[in-house]
Order: C-alpha cells, then sequence, then structure tokens
C-alpha cells in the first residue's frame, strides 16, 4: 500500500471530515443480512439528517426483507482512499409512514420521490453505533470515530 504524503490526521479532524462526506455525498453501500438467506450487498442514495443516515429501496427488495429480519447493518462510502464505515441499527419506514421532514429533505436532495411511485417503497433510517474513517496505512490505528453512538471528538462530541 502506498502511504507516502499521508499525513495523519487527529480525531476531530477525522470527524468533521466524515460528518462532511455524511452531508455531501450520495451513494452508499448497503450490507444485510438474513438468517435463511444470508448476506446482501446493494448500493443505495443516502441522505444524513445530521443523527441518522435515510435510505429508500423497494418494500419488496432483499434490503428491505433483510432490515426487517435483522436490524444490524454496514454501510461503506464508496471511496477506497478516504474510508468511512457506519455500523448501526435499521428501522424501516413503510413509504406512506415516513416522516415528512425525512422524506421531504430525500426529494429535495434527489429531486425524487418514492412515495408517489406505484410501487411500495421502505425507508430505511440507520443510527450510527460505530463509525470508522481512515486514509491509507497510517490511520488505521485510531479510525474509529464514533463508538457506542457517540462521536470520540469533533463538532458533535
Amino acid at each position: 500500500m502506498e502511504t507516502t504524503g499521508i499525513v495523519r490526521r487527529p480525531t476531530a479532524e477525522r470527524t468533521r471530515d466524515t460528518l462532511e462526506r455524511l452531508a455531501t455525498e450520495r451513494d452508499v453501500w448497503v450490507s444485510t443480512a438474513h438468517p435463511e438467506h444470508g448476506p446482501h450487498q446493494v448500493p443505495l442514495w443516502f441522505l444524513w439528517d445530521g443523527l441518522a443516515m435515510w435510505l429508500c429501496t423497494s418494500a419488496t427488495s432483499a434490503t428491505a426483507r433483510n432490515v426487517r429480519a435483522e436490524p444490524r447493518v454496514h454501510l461503506s462510502l464508496p471511496d477506497t482512499y478516504d474510508v468511512v464505515l457506519v455500523q448501526g441499527e435499521a428501522e424501516g419506514f413503510p413509504d406512506q409512514e415516513v416522516p415528512d421532514a425525512a422524506a421531504e429533505a430525500f426529494t429535495d436532495k434527489f429531486g425524487w420521490d418514492p412515495r408517489s411511485e406505484e410501487n411500495p417503497f421502505l425507508y430505511v433510517r440507520v443510527v450510527p453505533r460505530t463509525v470508522r474513517a481512515w486514509r491509507g496505512e497510517p490511520e488505521l490505528r485510531g479510525r474509529v470515530v464514533m463508538r457506542d453512538g457517540k462521536w470520540l471528538e469533533g463538532p458533535l462530541a
């Protein structure tokens, strides 16, 4: 692994960078598992509301089925250099029962309102319990920036 030029960031800076990415990025890899069907991974759009990540998927998808059976999920932003991994608990909201603020923010960000589709959708709210963030090998040590749902350092600590 090439590490030349990578400067190890303090935890507070990693936290700030992570929060900025959560607020601005569009895509996240969602990893779920079902006790009978095993693991499943899919990319989805997401919205960060400052406390949780909101995703939306077909109500009949493997992701929806899995979070109903097993709410523990792993999410990862798609950049393999500037890694952000999130572990959390998923809670599903049928499209006609999702909180209006979350649905409107999702629509504003993506220009698409799943509630208006013919087939049903499930909004999935993931509250992070653990967040890891690192850039290259020099940052592997100390990569945890949130533990037990609390930011270790930074603007929300």
